[in-house]
């Protein structure tokens, strides 16, 4: 059992809540988080590279030349890999570069990095994040508050906080459903509404 502070909208102490699981170094577990990362990222590859095979390519269906007396190697095929505009051997080819990660093995990434912020002291939880919608007015919350590079995750992925978030270049913004692994990596500051943290915690116990 943890206790974490919770902030008001203001990011000042507001309360504290407990939480069921270890916030201890030994519950991180780096492989596993390097394999959602590496995971996310291949999953973000296009592989849309595609190069035609002898069998692909238009044409081909009259033999070049003679089989024999012209000096050249016999050829059956204009779209042999052996002649100009023939097929190519062994060329990129579309494909998706996914990596299934198990149920398991993403909650234990995640419940990782939640640690990781909290020995940091870069998680952030505030009973409720109240925003305009407007960036500039979320921009200068979080520069006010040292948090211009953070990872924004609220309980609903259609929050005007989010829209406030989305122009900013240093921060992102995320609804908990969404939550990724890499994003929460990739910024220094987790700050996550105090309802999306205890949903997601729920899945983690």
């Amino acid at each position: 059992m943890t206790e974490l502070n919770v902030l008001n909208s203001k990011f000042e102490s507001k309360e504290k809540i407990k939480v069921d699981f270890d916030f201890s170094p030994e519950s991180i577990n780096v492989p596993v988080v390097h394999q959602v990362v590496k995971a996310t990222l291949a999953g973000r590859r296009q592989g849309n590279a595609h190069t035609k095979t002898k069998a692909e390519v238009s044409g081909g269906g009259k033999k070049p030349f003679k089989q024999k007396g012209t000096g050249n190697a016999r050829q059956g095929s204009t779209r042999s890999p052996l002649m100009p505009g023939g097929g190519t051997v062994f060329g990129p080819r579309k494909r998706s570069f996914e990596q299934k990660v198990n149920k398991k093995v993403m909650l234990n990434a995640i419940k990782s990095v939640l640690v990781d912020k909290q020995l940091a002291g870069k998680l952030i939880i505030v009973d409720s994040l109240v925003s305009t919608g407007k960036t500039k007015d979320m921009a200068t919350l979080l520069e006010s508050k040292n948090l211009m590079n953070s990872l924004v995750v609220t309980l609903d992925s259609a929050s005007l906080v989010i829209r406030a978030v989305k122009n900013l270049r240093t921060a992102k913004g995320l609804g908990v459903d969404n939550l990724s692994v890499y994003e929460a990596v990739k910024y220094e500051n987790l700050i996550i509404e105090k309802l999306a943290f205890e949903k997601l915690t729920n899945k983690l116990v």
